[in-house]
């Protein structure tokens, strides 16, 4: 991928925003609470399908960083995505030409599959500094500061993102993009990104998610 691409971590978040807006069609979900974007047909069907197989091929179930006790609370199943897969490859460019955000300082892509009933409560992507996990998760990397998300098919009913400071609910629809920033203009945590994966109604939703780091992964 070019180096010519990158715009670093995120951490500065202005000039992420900058390349994200300069893309036709971009929404900026109007709040001033937080930084949220949202691309229609980000990836194209033929993409979304080779993703959907590579997730079902991998997928075990969900967890989360910090148990809070409850066992519903994360219902999906995961799955971390090959680097080396052509198809990885090819999903990995796209975001860094529409984000510019370091590959090198991303997680692995990791898809989601959500089945009817199933759902991810209210929660931010960044770890709390005082959870119990929190030198485990963040050690090496520091914590999140940009969030890319693709809904990779459109399920019958349900399965929507909702971001409650926002006042925004996302429908799922195939090849759409949601990216945000997990922090505030001033770099610390932002709490307004809580957000929820509704429940999946009628039919399964697919996703892949690709967090990113203050510090190069691994």
């Amino acid at each position: 991928m070019p180096s010519s691409l990158s715009l670093g971590s995120g951490l500065d978040g202005a000039p992420i925003a900058e390349r994200i807006l300069s893309h036709h069609g971009v929404q900026r979900i109007p709040s001033p609470k937080l930084t949220l974007f949202v691309q229609r047909d980000f990836l194209p069907p033929e993409l979304c399908t080779a993703l959907i197989a590579r997730i079902d091929a991998v997928r075990r179930p969900s967890t989360i960083a910090d148990a809070n006790g409850d066992a519903a609370y994360r219902t999906s199943e995961t799955g971390d995505l090959a680097a080396d897969d052509p198809v990885v490859i090819d999903t990995e460019a796209r975001l860094l030409a529409f984000t510019g955000l370091d590959p090198t300082h991303g997680e692995p892509l990791q898809g989601q599959r959500y089945a009817v009933g199933q759902e991810f409560k209210g929660h931010t992507d960044y770890f709390e500094p005082q959870g119990i996990d929190y030198d485990r998760y963040c050690s090496v990397a520091g914590n999140r500061t940009w969030t890319a998300m693709v809904y990779l098919n459109s399920p019958e009913a349900g399965g929507a993102t909702r971001f409650k400071a926002a006042d925004k609910i996302i429908q799922p629809e195939r090849g759409k993009l949601v990216c945000w920033n997990n922090r505030r203009p001033d770099g610390s945590l932002n709490p307004a990104t809580l957000h929820q994966g509704m429940k999946v109604r009628s039919g399964v939703k697919y996703v892949i998610t690709k967090w990113y780091r203050e510090r190069p992964w691994g």
